[in-house]
């Protein structure tokens, strides 16, 4: 990967790229210029005693991640079903450059003969000193054991029947952006220096498809469901909209050491299809928690971050709810190519 890098920033040294060399080149390479500077001063200005940039353009990271998903219903005349999948693991590659970052996901846990369950999770982020930009299409094949199935509790049954889709849009405003940035402890593009934190709003708008498919299970077990569940199956397809509130701390705990904490509620309402052919709009409610240790040396850097995003379904007959808690380690270099 160094290598590459270096022969990449031979050529583009040749070729020189830099913005003063391109703004000669005429007046509109020279207005598109002057149009990068102003909003790079707008969108990206902080307050340098507290957040200084990396001196780079570019990062590359290697992620491992490794998550379980809780999935809980609680139905008519107090009745529950819990299930907790097993641990599965990905890995990941993501590029940076400046503010926007790709990157994909892939489960090496079935790959290597493991548990077989299936996850697949493309990313866009974009990040400035204002705003955080967040879109997502996650789809879980999540096979689970059922701990708990109406009156029955601790149990162990082997569960393949959920599959969960969900694409999401994220965007919203930080109001101390001068002082606090996320991205230095979630997305390793800026140093913090100081501790210092900030609250922030915006909105969420996000997809979901669920479908649970309880047939195969045996009839007593079949007889706990509700009755107006078709074919046995639990099934939404709605589309939700809602006000994100949030509030994020960075503590600069030791030379080259950062611990960063974020959690945001998202309250909405939600339109489409939970189990019945009517649409219907109901109430909405999703959660995002992080936890960051960040190490910064020079071009170098690490992280552990941990994640847990709670979604809840509501239809006055039964509640849904859903947590994937995940946990990832990065590693990765930073760079330039001009």
């Amino acid at each position: 990967m160094v290598v590459l890098v270096q022969l990449f920033s031979f050529k583009a040294a040749a070729i020189s790229f830099s913005l003063d060399s391109i703004a000669e080149w005429g007046k509109f390479p020279r207005f598109c210029v002057n149009t990068y500077r102003w909003g790079d001063r707008f969108f990206n200005t902080y307050d340098s005693l507290y957040v200084v940039g990396s001196g780079t353009k570019f990062n590359v990271k290697l992620t491992t991640n490794s998550w379980l998903s809780n999935i809980n219903f609680r139905l008519p005349n107090h009745r529950q079903v819990n299930m907790i999948s097993d641990p599965s693991t990905s890995l990941g590659a993501y590029l940076t450059y400046l503010a926007v970052s790709v990157g994909y996901d892939i489960n090496i846990s079935k790959l290597l003969g493991g548990n077989g369950h299936s996850r697949q999770r493309y990313n866009f982020g974009f990040n400035c000193s204002l705003l955080g930009l967040e879109m997502y299409w996650e789809n879980n094949g999540v096979g689970t054991s059922i701990k708990r199935f109406g009156s029955e509790k601790n149990l162990d049954i082997d569960f393949n029947g959920a599959n969960m889709k969900r694409f999401g849009l994220d965007l919203y405003y930080f109001f101390n952006h001068k002082r606090y940035s996320q991205a230095a402890a979630f997305s390793f593009s800026k140093i913090q220096q100081r501790s210092q934190g900030s609250f922030y709003a915006g909105f969420s708008m996000y997809k979901q498809d669920i479908d649970i498919n309880f047939s195969e299970l045996s009839p007593e077990m079949l007889e706990q469901l509700p009755s107006w569940w078709d074919e046995h199956h639990y099934r939404v397809k709605t589309h939700n909209y809602g006000l994100r509130l949030g509030y994020g701390y960075n503590w600069a705990f030791a030379r080259k050491w950062l611990l960063g904490v974020s959690v945001s509620p998202v309250i909405g309402i939600q339109q489409g299809y939970i189990n019945s052919a009517d649409k219907r709009t109901t109430f909405s409610a999703y959660n995002y928690a992080k936890l960051s240790v960040v190490w910064n040396s020079g071009r170098w850097f690490a992280g552990l971050v941990g994640d847990v995003d709670t979604a809840m379904v509501y239809d006055r007959e039964t509640t849904f709810m859903s947590s994937n808690i995940s946990f990832s380690v990065s590693a990765g270099w930073r760079f330039n190519l001009w």
